[in-house]
């Protein structure tokens, strides 16, 4: 009977022990891991827009730093997407949040994590961009409006083409009824679209955490609250609409 009781007691240990180890691993895949890769994919995304811009040795206006973050953005959706989302974007995280698709515990630690690449991003693009060319463009931050004229167009532009992109995003990759494996492609070509529709507005961010990194890097701060009104305006209509009309019935909180 002691050797049964003993065996009894390490079959007992040994339950303990694996439920322990799933809950450490359930807490890192619902925690850890979609933290981790929303960082590494702002990081690399952030990089490549700041990059784009600071090094446009042939001035071709808005063509280059459209193509550059259309396909940086496409490519890290499809590399971490199943992982946290592929968010990297304040606004997608707060639009898909309103949607239901991204629990609410989790929307600060996104943004947390989407407003550190952006500063490890812009940080990456200046050590590496000749002094001259990275003073010139204030980082790859985002300087297209200069007076207080430009202000309204500005954010107008930037709450339609957030409106755009995370309507796309929604739609593209959370709504049941019309998601689609080429959301990734089809995300990135709305970035591509955007840029190259109001690139000379408002420079077209459509994303605070992309604005915030290379500001905080070269100290550029003018006009800068409109890359977070804008954006969040046109996040919170995309989850208004999806919610009351657009939304499948999941969804959808009206006439289900």
């Amino acid at each position: 009977f002691a050797g049964k009781n003993i065996n009894l007691v390490s079959a007992e240990d040994a339950l303990m022990l694996n439920t322990k180890v799933h809950r450490a691993v359930s807490v890192f895949q619902f925690y850890v891991q979609p933290w981790l890769a929303e960082l590494v994919g702002s990081t690399l995304f952030i990089f490549t827009g700041c990059m784009s811009v600071i090094e446009n040795p042939l001035d071709t206006g808005s063509l280059q730093p459209a193509l550059a973050h259309g396909l940086a953005l496409g490519i890290v959706i499809a590399l971490f997407g199943e992982i946290s989302g592929g968010h990297f974007n304040p606004a997608v995280s707060v639009s898909v949040c309103l949607i239901g698709g991204l629990n609410v515990i989790l929307l600060l630690p996104y943004i947390t994590a989407q407003l550190c690449g952006g500063l490890i991003g812009a940080s990456l693009a200046k050590v590496i961009s000749p002094p001259n060319n990275y003073f010139n463009t204030s980082g790859g931050a985002f300087n297209t409006v200069k007076d207080s004229d430009q202000v309204g167009p500005a954010v107008v532009a930037e709450m339609v083409m957030t409106l755009f992109l995370t309507m796309s995003v929604c739609m593209g990759a959370v709504n049941g009824k019309t998601r689609t494996l080429l959301a990734p492609f089809c995300i990135g070509l709305t970035i591509t679209a955007d840029v190259l529709a109001g690139g000379l507005i408002s420079g077209a961010c459509m994303n605070p955490a992309r604005a915030f990194g290379p500001a905080a890097v070269a100290h550029y701060w003018t006009y800068h609250w409109i890359y977070w009104v804008g954006p969040m305006a046109g996040a919170v209509l995309t989850g208004t609409l999806i919610r009351l009309m657009l939304g499948d019935e999941k969804i959808r909180l009206l006439l289900k």
